[in-house]
């Protein structure tokens, strides 16, 4: 019975040390990127010694993976399913983007931490394959509701209205959420 006791009392500490070391590296990846957070920099804000990250983590992918479903969790982006509803093309579009849009500001300092350093480190691009999915789920959403008369011209419309950097350049410019929605719903009325 003692022996049962410690053992559940070990996988207990094991599993609150992983879960240390999951959040240590949220927050350097969102706050620093995950090319400038180091296996120190997450021992050390996990309060561990790096072979005890490794331990825990064998690979970087296993630290990605664990890391990244940790963030979706806590900060999940909009589910694009509920747009379906929408029968109006610029209705959806504007429900959407305005989803988008307000994910983007309430995470605006961790996408772009985590963003740029995917777009300037292509060893670590491999690890935003969830998120890459979720954008073309939005994407094909969102494009569903139109005509299909020139579907060449609009998907890259509607990649562009939702691309975290394209609504940084928006925002930066001055435009709010709204006056930012508004201007890529002509850019994808213009593009049909």
């Amino acid at each position: 019975m003692a022996r049962t006791y410690r053992l559940k009392q070990r996988a207990e500490r094991q599993n609150e040390t992983r879960e240390r070391i999951v959040e240590a590296t949220v927050e350097l990846h969102t706050t620093l990127g995950p090319a400038r957070t180091s296996i120190l920099a997450i021992a050390e804000r996990a309060g561990v010694e790096r072979p005890t990250v490794y331990r825990h983590f064998p690979t970087t992918e296993a630290l990605f993976t664990a890391c990244t479903s940790h963030h979706w969790a806590q900060h999940p982006p909009p589910d694009p399913e509920p747009w379906l509803h929408i029968s109006d093309p610029e209705a959806r579009l504007k429900r959407g983007l305005g989803e988008l849009y307000a994910y983007y500001t309430t995470n605006e300092t961790a996408l772009w931490n985590i963003l740029r350093d995917l777009e300037d480190t292509p060893e670590i691009r491999r690890f935003s394959e969830r998120s890459v999915r979720h954008l073309d789920r939005v994407i094909e959403v969102l494009a569903g509701a139109w005509p299909r008369r020139n579907a060449s011209r609009l998907r890259p419309a509607l990649g562009h209205a939702t691309d975290f950097f394209a609504w940084r350049s928006l925002q930066r410019q001055g435009l709010s959420n709204d006056q930012a929605v508004e201007l890529m719903t002509g850019l994808a009325e213009h593009a049909r």
